[in-house]
């Protein structure tokens, strides 16, 4: 696919082929390491920066893009994701810009999983219980996992999403 987005020092981000399928989510930064990101390093980052910026803002600011994900990549919205990131103090706005960009084409991934149910709601459950429910980063990343689809879509109904 080439590169989706490239960010002001030069890092990017591409889908590529990952072990289940084309839509695997790559970050390369500047020094040319290439990494698929896990939920738990986004996860992560956005602790860190619910602890600095408040839980409500970040989590606002993850919803206003969750709601405007769809199934394909928009360019609209990767400007968007930056217009967001630069509400925020100087010093952090790549990395947030970076993280929340990351977060937006995982979601167009899950969406597009074959035999998806939950699609993005996924990520927005594992980011609620972190940011609302107060998880730990590692319980937020990991605690869906041997669920049943079923299982997990009523505790997204639950939540409201």
């Amino acid at each position: 696919m080439g590169i989706i987005k490239e960010f002001k020092d030069e890092s990017f981000l591409e889908y590529d082929r990952g072990s289940f399928d084309a839509w695997c989510v790559y970050y390369t930064n500047t020094q040319g390491i290439r990494k698929a990101p896990k939920d738990i390093d986004y996860f992560k980052n956005l602790y860190q920066f619910s602890l600095k910026y408040g839980v409500d803002k970040v989590y606002s600011d993850y919803v206003k893009i969750y709601d405007r994900t769809e199934r394909t990549m928009n360019k609209d919205m990767l400007a968007y994701i930056t217009q967001i990131a630069n509400e925020y103090e100087e010093q952090d706005v790549l990395e947030i810009d970076v993280m929340f960009s990351i977060l937006y084409l995982a979601m167009i991934s899950e969406e597009n999983k074959e035999n998806s149910k939950l699609g993005k709601r996924i990520k927005r459950l594992g980011i609620y219980s972190l940011l609302k429910e107060n998880k730990t980063i590692e319980e937020s990343a990991t605690f869906m996992k041997g669920m049943k689809w079923r299982e997990i879509d009523k505790i997204c109904i639950e939540r409201g999403f």
